[in-house]
């Protein structure tokens, strides 16, 4: 009897053992639970053979980060878990939110319309942080002036710089602007001009698009007559929805390069970006979404791996300070773009260079050589701190 008596008091020590060894594992295990918030709004019948953007644009990029936080997380006993609110209709998307939001979530990366995102920021307060993702709007980064928020999407006004320094260098100074009617056009539009001022060119002639005409029947008798006014050097486009910008090309009235949001673009992202590393990261988002990545797939990216960065050097997942550090020169942030990338501290955009590109090829880079800048090239691109009225530091 005393053998098995003995053999069985060892074999409850044992599971004793490797009970308190597997509580005390658990226990040490930093859970980091972040929110995906996307919401796009029915951009409405399209006049033109636009290839839609991927429904779950944004999502796959968020994804693919929370990976990568885990590869590094898993020797570090950090566990990130990637939490979804997303549905047909902007208040129940909202309300997803606030419901993560009330079970303890302090990280978001969101994909919706500035006003939106807003509102959210404004409920959620600074123990809480938000990354936009989604919205280009100039106001958030110079007039609202968000206290919990981060910017990893460009706005406009990057995206229209970027274009303004390439065009400088090629000394194709005289536009001719065609923008649409939307509120999304006529805001890129606004970017444009200010972007000509900043860098010197001049809009020689603006007009807007405002017919319902279909133009893949009709884009080579319309465009040459409706582009036909004083000479220019290029035709800059404002057609953030596409219901007519594809049809420009080739079809003006000077012949002429078109650039904008058609033509050449200048993006957050595309998959010709392929240096520095970035093609490596291009396999593996295909590998795992079947398509390429696109803008608003990297800034989903880079908002989880901000968290990651943020969480693996405090080992903390307070939100707070997530963002003091962010917001520092500290945060180790790679995005595969060649250049260190930091938030800027008065409005917290991601400073980053911008892709110039035509659907097949990468063209160019900007901040372009030669634009200078007190502390960084890259703050030439959107709005500086003297020009915009936030102070997050």
């Amino acid at each position: 009897m005393r053998p098995m008596i003995l053999h069985s008091l060892f074999y409850f020590l044992a599971l004793l053992s490797a009970s308190v060894v597997a509580t005390s594992s658990q226990a040490d295990t930093l859970t980091v639970e972040m929110a995906y918030v996307s919401w796009t709004p029915d951009p409405g019948p399209i006049m033109s053979n636009v290839i839609p953007e991927p429904s779950d644009a944004g999502l796959q990029g968020a994804q693919l980060a929370v990976v990568d936080n885990n590869s590094t997380g898993r020797f570090l006993k950090h566990d990130y878990q990637l939490l979804i609110a997303s549905e047909s209709e902007l208040p129940a998307t909202l309300d997803a939110a606030r419901g993560l939001h009330a079970q303890g979530v302090r990280l978001f990366v969101t994909n919706l319309p500035s006003q939106a995102l807003a509102e959210l920021a404004k409920e959620f307060g600074t123990d809480s942080l938000l990354i936009n993702a989604g919205s280009y709007d100039d106001a958030l980064r110079t007039d609202q002036c968000l206290a919990n928020v981060l910017h990893t999407l460009p706005s406009r006004a990057m995206l229209t710089d970027a274009l303004a320094q390439f065009l400088k260098v090629r000394k194709l100074t005289r536009w001719l602007l065609i923008s649409g009617p939307t509120a999304d056009d006529i805001a890129y539009a606004a970017a444009l001009k200010r972007s000509a001022k900043r860098f010197g060119h001049k809009v020689v002639a603006e007009k807007v698009w405002s017919f319902d005409t279909d133009l893949r029947r009709t884009a080579q008798a319309e465009v040459p007559l409706f582009t036909q006014t004083v000479e220019y050097d290029v035709v800059v486009v404002a057609d953030e929805r596409g219901d007519f910008g594809e049809y420009i090309p080739y079809n003006t009235w000077y012949p002429r390069p078109v650039a904008g949001t058609q033509g050449l673009t200048p993006l957050g992202w595309h998959k010709v970006v392929e240096t520095y590393g970035a093609a490596q990261l291009q396999k593996r988002f295909e590998q795992q979404a079947g398509r390429w990545m696109n803008s608003l797939d990297f800034a989903a990216w880079l908002g989880i791996r901000t968290f990651g960065a943020a969480v693996t050097t405090l080992n903390s997942a307070d939100a707070a300070a997530i963002t003091a550090l962010s917001l520092s020169d500290k945060l180790p942030l790679d995005g595969f773009k060649g250049r260190k990338l930091s938030y800027r501290t008065w409005n917290g955009q991601l400073r980053q260079p911008i892709p110039l590109v035509q659907p097949r090829a990468l063209v160019s880079n900007s901040p372009q050589e030669g634009f200078l800048h007190p502390q960084t090239d890259l703050d030439t691109l959107g709005f500086d701190q003297p020009e915009s009225q936030c102070r997050l530091l």
